[in-house]
């Protein structure tokens, strides 16, 4: 049986960081995403 088509009402980001643990991979995503729903008005 065939799944209906998810359709997608808000833009999205995927964010993929790499690097050493502590090294604030988690703060800069955080900051990231912050900033861009501060920015950008949906």
């Amino acid at each position: 049986m065939a799944r209906e088509k998810y359709e997608r009402t808000l833009p999205h980001v995927n964010v993929g960081t790499i690097g050493h643990v502590d090294h604030g991979k988690t703060t800069l995503t955080a900051a990231l995403t912050k900033g861009l729903c501060r920015n950008i008005r949906w």
